[in-house]
């Protein structure tokens, strides 16, 4: 994480999304282990193929070596996850959930995509996530 990505960080509308969001059954699946770190890659996907969409996972409060987002970033994130939602941005036309905190757990990360689920007019028992546990990123061929 530079201070590239923490300037390219950009808010996104939940209505800008894909409406099968909102109404069919999506999976999250990471294609690096929630304890690799403050930054968690990833893609939601339709149930039974159709549409895909990348959509990471961002510990809003991790700051060595530097910080990941602004001071202004950080506060909104922080209202948003009090207030029982979840601040969308944009990183590289990639969907990015930011999350307080510096690394993550499964409850957080369920936590997430819940208030996710829940800002594009879906229900999260429609949503499953996919965890992987390891700090390595998965390679792909």
């Amino acid at each position: 994480m530079t201070a590239a990505m923490r300037d390219a960080l950009g808010d996104l509308d939940p209505f800008d999304l894909p409406d099968w969001l909102g109404v069919l059954e999506v999976t999250w699946t990471p294609t690096s282990g929630v304890r690799s770190g403050h930054h968690v890659t990833g893609t939601l996907a339709q149930e039974g193929g159709g549409g895909a969409l990348a959509c990471d996972l961002l510990a809003i409060d991790e700051a060595y070596p530097v910080p990941v987002a602004s001071d202004e970033v950080r506060k909104r994130a922080h209202q948003a996850w009090r207030h029982g939602q979840i601040l969308l941005l944009a990183h590289d036309e990639r969907l990015t959930l930011a999350v307080p905190g510096t690394s993550f757990t499964a409850d957080l990360v369920l936590d997430a995509l819940s208030r996710l689920a829940k800002a594009v007019g879906g229900s999260p028992e429609r949503y499953t996530a996919r965890l992987r546990i390891g700090a390595e990123t998965r390679r792909t061929p």
